[in-house]
């Protein structure tokens, strides 16, 4: 398994973040993960990706345990994230975002080139040297992407990237995201959007004030009573 969570605890005082959670990814999966406001997701990713360090249970990135490693040291190991809210550099333009990127994960060799075919493959080539402050929520959104691939993650963590984008750019984003999903890119994604996710995850996960309740095929589970009564508010 490239990821494994096993038994996986983390509480804020009263409140359960992250309740035993088991979880496993394999290398080429897409992943989706929905539930409802508080139920733990971006717990879960903070998690995964070192921002957090759970209470109990343990955290393996290609078999080697990394619960105590920080995200820093995750990230060069090869998980990349993008975040609900774009966090960009506004002051350098959108390549020196990528660049910086690059650079902070893996080291410099070769980034020049690597960051040019990714705002090619991104759609922000034209905007290379626009700064980051001036560009548009789909712009934005795909710089997020776009710097979560310039680390070269072999598990791309994708927080809500679809919200706050109209139908027609939510297609846009689906498009990129289903071919590198295609290009067996492992993706975890975290999202509102359910039909978003069911168009690129063959697996969805559904959380419930910090335990995971549903795990397998996504018609199957968006079918399950449980998830109807915990994510979807039908009895």
């Amino acid at each position: 398994m490239l990821l494994e969570l096993q038994g996986v605890s983390l509480r804020f005082g009263a409140v359960v973040a992250a309740d035993a959670i088991d979880l496993s990814v394999a290398a080429g999966e897409a992943v989706g993960i929905i539930g409802a406001n508080g139920a733990g997701k971006s717990s879960l990713f903070n998690l995964i990706a070192g921002v957090l360090r759970p209470d109990s249970g343990a955290i393996r990135l290609k078999g080697r345990d990394v619960t105590k490693v920080p995200a820093r040291l995750r990230c060069a190991a090869g998980i990349g994230r993008s975040f609900q809210i774009p966090r960009p550099f506004a002051g350098l333009t959108t390549f020196e975002n990528l660049l910086a990127a690059a650079s902070s994960a893996r080291g410099e060799r070769g980034v020049t080139a690597m960051c040019g075919a990714i705002l090619e493959r991104t759609g922000l080539i034209a905007k290379a040297n626009v700064p980051a402050g001036r560009l548009t929520l789909l712009e934005r959104k795909r710089l997020e992407l776009a710097r979560a691939l310039a680390t070269r993650p072999e598990i791309l963590l994708l927080d809500e990237i679809a919200g706050g984008l109209t139908e027609a750019e939510c297609r846009v984003l689906i498009d990129l995201i289903k071919s590198l999903a295609a290009e067996r890119i492992t993706i975890l994604w975290v999202e509102h959007i359910v039909h978003a996710l069911m168009s690129v995850a063959s697996r969805l996960i559904v959380l419930e004030f910090g335990r995971k309740i549903a795990d397998g095929e996504p018609r199957a589970v968006m079918d399950d009573p449980n998830v109807r009564r915990s994510y979807l508010g039908i009895g």
